[in-house]
């Protein structure tokens, strides 16, 4: 079978950057855990065929065919999945960075870590960046980076490791520091976590804790979702685990430690009120904060027969945690910085018009070859389909995943198969007028056609081979497809061809110059193209000219590929407009979203809708979708959101892989021809670039990653002809 991107068959692709932690920098060595990890987990999440592939020095892109909740996605893939026990009422802190077990007031009492005694995010990491704790060695962090409104309470950014990576978050977010903004440390030994969610929901509320943890992680085994069934249980899910041999060690006395100050705090009354806890944080969240009760346990809880985290978990929930704790934790943390989300229906849509995309073209090419070519083009055809074959052999084979931009240059490559037919039957053509026979005409055709060929497959090539190693994204595929469909179209439009006239040349098939398309030994038609040179001149000077004040006067629409948000794609069963889709958004905070009408084959209905807007979470991506199918009946919905350093990272990529083969195309030119040759290709490819821009920028197209692909299919002919002409 094919090997299909999502943008083809619908699934959900994630984009992680990967941030130092305490336990582990970002080395070669650390991502590629994290990938062994990651691929892990999907496979307990049970998706076929995930793709996981490092993209750069610090970024993981994973795709994820056929799933279609990317929240839950990241979840289970991304979770930095750092556990950790604490002694809850010896750690948890109050003012004056003290503990103080015996005050709920700080503890919680009964109701330790559910937000009982907890402080806003704002006023927990004030007082956690006043304290000045003593480290053991036990702590789980070097310290954390915020940035705080001093004047709104709030939290702006972070928590980062590093300075550095708050600075970069503080960019990404466009957050403006101002003199109510400050940027505060917690320091290491503190750590701020969030108290116990609700229902699935995550908490408001926060705790200040000693970083000192019993134990971690690494000291349990075998965990796996169950069920309370004991006596006196309730049947709920739970994720039941073994110790390792320390584990077993610190967990006995670390519960012994919390059953004695329970007995010694106990005075008569109900026990309750004197039971002492642990919690257990996951990712700087308390999930649980269970109860020692030292009645029935006075030495603490015996580890040979393991433990239990219970409490509000669904079967799912437990099952996630439990197969999180199974691979264990990322040796980094990942950020996530782009996911998309393509309904299987409209990556079926997007493969249909691709492929009818690229078989008009091949026709529409066929049909110009054979018409003015006659038996050349038939060989010319024959040719083409040989490189068809060729090339679907090859996806299969390698396999190459096909997406839409990889298509975009497949269909590239058909035009320079046919090119380069077309130079060398016009040189055939040529010798022929000069009353040379069939046989002669063909073999000089070839032999003066060919450099030229070779010259432009070469710089063809050497392009997309530097694009496909600095390029990111879509642009990646379509490098690979056209490097390998260059290298087919050669063999194909040049070798192939050529045995094949050589083959006929001397049989009645190419006879008659009539049949090769060259029934006169004069040129019918003369026109001075250098001569009108300034006419030409004078077009290109005002398409640019106008283009140059767009770009100026409007700029460049571009996309949340480059500039961060979230887009969906919105197919509606009832008929609607942009201004009654902005009103249905506008109750949701959202009445500032660019809304545009979008058609296409891809579509079933005329109702289909593009909403750019700022990044949303998956809570208000369901908030949007619920909006829309409740004022217009249903619909089918695509997501997709972008940060911006991915965004960064696509336009530095794809503008430093131009720029390299610029200077590469100059190189070799000048090394081929002469350095002066040079100067009109880098003048020739740039006029056409900015040709475009300004079309793009005049009409307000959007700019996408898609758009890149376009533009390098424009460079890819621009360059090609430059060549042949030269």
């Amino acid at each position: 079978p094919t090997k299909l991107g999502l943008d083809l068959k619908g699934g959900t692709s994630l984009v992680f950057q990967a941030k130092p932690t305490k336990q582990s920098q970002v080395t070669g060595e650390a991502v590629t855990r994290t990938i062994d990890i990651m691929r892990d987990r999907i496979d307990k999440f049970g998706v076929a065929e995930p793709e996981i592939q490092r993209t750069g020095a610090d970024q993981i892109d994973v795709s994820l065919p056929g799933v279609d909740d990317a929240e839950q996605a990241r979840e289970q893939v991304g979770k930095t999945a750092q556990l950790y026990f604490y002694d809850w009422e010896t750690n948890v802190l109050g003012e004056g960075c003290k503990p103080d077990p015996t005050n709920q007031a700080v503890t919680g009492g009964p109701a330790a870590g559910g937000g009982t005694g907890a402080r806003s995010q704002y006023d927990a990491i004030r007082l956690a960046s006043e304290c000045k704790p003593t480290n053991t060695g036990k702590e789980t962090t070097t310290g954390e980076y915020y940035l705080l409104d001093t004047k709104a309470e709030r939290v702006l950014a972070g928590p980062a490791e590093t300075r550095k990576d708050l600075d970069a978050e503080i960019e990404s977010k466009k957050v403006k520091k101002g003199p109510d903004t400050e940027v505060v440390k917690v320091p290491q030994g503190t750590i701020v976590v969030a108290a116990e969610g609700v229902d699935g929901e995550p908490s408001n509320r926060f705790y200040v804790l000693r970083d000192q943890p019993a134990l971690g992680g690494l000291d349990i085994k075998n965990p796996e979702q169950n069920f309370d069934n004991g006596p006196g249980g309730t049947g709920a899910p739970n994720v039941t685990f073994d110790f390792t041999e320390k584990g077993q060690k610190a967990w006995l006395e670390t519960t012994r430690e919390i059953a004695q100050r329970g007995q010694e705090n106990f005075f008569g009354g109900s026990a309750n009120n004197a039971f002492q806890h642990f919690a257990i944080v996951l990712d700087n969240e308390i999930i649980s904060a269970p109860y020692i009760d030292f009645q029935q346990n006075p030495d603490g809880i015996d580890a040979a027969n393991g433990s239990e985290i219970s409490g509000g978990f669904t079967i799912q929930s437990a099952q996630d945690l439990s197969n999180l704790l199974k691979t264990g934790a990322l040796p980094i943390r990942l950020e996530l910085i782009s996911s998309s989300q393509v309904s299987a229906t409209l990556g079926k849509q997007a493969l249909d018009q691709g492929l009818i995309a690229g078989l008009v073209g091949l026709v529409l090419v066929s049909l110009f070859l054979l018409v003015f070519y006659r038996a050349l083009g038939v060989i010319a055809v024959g040719a083409l389909g040989v490189y068809a074959l060729f090339m679907l052999t090859l996806v299969k084979l390698i396999p190459i995943t096909m997406t839409l931009p990889g298509i975009a240059g497949l269909v590239l490559t058909i035009g320079v198969a046919a090119d380069a037919n077309i130079v060398i039957f016009e040189r055939v053509k040529e010798e022929i007028r000069a009353g040379r026979s069939t046989p002669v005409a063909i073999s000089q055709g070839y032999r003066k056609g060919l450099t030229a060929i070779i010259d432009a497959n070469v710089v063809i090539f050497m392009v997309a081979f530097i694009l496909f190693t600095l390029a990111t994204a879509g642009v990646k595929g379509f490098a690979f497809t056209l490097g390998v469909g260059t290298i087919v179209s050669f063999l194909t439009a040049v070798l192939l061809t050529q045995a094949v006239l050589g083959t006929l040349g001397r049989t009645r098939f190419l006879a008659s110059p009539s049949a090769l398309g060259a029934q006169s030994t004069r040129q019918r038609f003369r026109w001075d193209y250098m001569g009108k040179s300034k006419y030409f001149f004078a077009l290109s000077g005002v398409i640019l000219l106008i283009g140059a004040l767009s770009i100026g006067g409007k700029g460049l629409n571009l996309g949340i590929d480059f500039t961060s948000g979230s887009r969906v794609i919105a197919e509606l069963q009832q008929s609607a407009s942009e201004q009654e889709i902005r009103d249905t958004l506008a109750p949701l905070g959202l009445s500032k979203a660019k809304i545009q009408r979008i058609t296409g084959a891809e579509f079933r209905s005329s109702e289909a809708f593009q909403i750019s807007t700022e990044t949303l979470t998956a809570a208000e991506r369901g908030e949007v979708e619920q909006a829309l199918n409740r004022e217009f009946g249903g619909g089918t919905y695509s997501f997709e959101t972008i940060g911006p350093t991915f965004g960064d990272t696509v336009a530095k990529g794809a503008i430093i892989a131009i720029i390299a083969s610029l200077i590469v195309i100059s190189s070799y030119i000048a090394l081929r021809f002469e350095w002066r040759y040079a100067v009109p290709v880098l003048v020739a490819l740039l006029h056409d670039i900015f040709i475009t821009a300004g079309v793009y920028a005049l009409f307000g197209f959007e700019v996408t990653t898609a758009t890149v692909a376009a533009l390098l299919t424009i460079l890819g002919y621009s360059l090609y002809d430059t060549i042949i002409v030269f």
